[in-house]
């Protein structure tokens, strides 16, 4: 862009000696400066402190919350460890070892009857009564073994009664009672019980002791 700057007040001699008078103008170039470009220039920066800062605030929240999970995580291992502890806590409380009886489920090895359900008397007095899920029978078909009863009784011999309930291969129902005699000693007392089903030529209900 160009400035004119006006000079007045100018003369000059003609030939007949007189004074005539001018007017002149003078411009002088004046440099235009890159307004357009520099805000653009600051806008850019703007964006990228803010993007920056964006981008901190979300790695300083994934951090918080990692933070918080592994806190949640060891206040539910430290739950879970307290609960036991107080489970075998109240468990030597309620059943002494000069007292406690203890007894066991087990499936024959390779057995394939379906076990429905199995109920416990001690002294004639019914002590338990489970009936299996699907997945407790898949466990005890693996090899697990179920612990279904835990109480208290006198040191001496014991009756007890077990009646088995469960189905064959082909869906037929069948059930079983067998009746057995344990002696109790000051120490606990620990039972197993295995069962197979009929047709497997295996002891419908055998009895161990420990």
């Amino acid at each position: 862009m160009a400035r004119c700057n006006r000079i007045a007040n100018t003369r000059a001699i003609t030939h007949g000696g007189t004074f005539t008078r001018m007017v002149a103008r003078k411009c002088a170039r004046v440099r235009c400066e890159p307004v357009v470009s520099s805000a653009r220039a600051c806008a850019f920066a703007l964006v990228l402190c803010l993007g920056s800062v964006h981008a901190l605030a979300q790695q300083n929240s994934r951090q918080q919350m990692r933070g918080l999970d592994e806190q949640v995580q060891e206040i539910k291992s430290d739950v879970l460890s307290i609960s036991a502890e107080l489970s075998q806590l109240e468990e030597k409380l309620l059943y002494p070892s000069g007292t406690q009886v203890a007894i066991f489920i087990a499936l024959a090895k390779g057995d394939q009857m379906r076990l429905d359900a199995v109920r416990l008397q001690v002294d004639g007095q019914l002590v338990a009564h489970h009936i299996y899920s699907f997945k407790e029978l898949e466990a005890l078909k693996k090899g697990g073994v179920q612990r279904i009863y835990v109480g208290n009784v006198a040191t001496g011999s014991h009756q007890l009664e077990v009646i088995v309930d469960g189905k064959l291969e082909g869906g037929a129902d069948f059930s079983r009672t067998e009746r057995f005699t344990f002696r109790k000693e000051v120490k606990p007392k620990l039972v197993e019980l295995t069962l197979a089903g009929p047709r497997s030529g295996n002891t419908p209900i055998a009895l161990g002791e420990f």
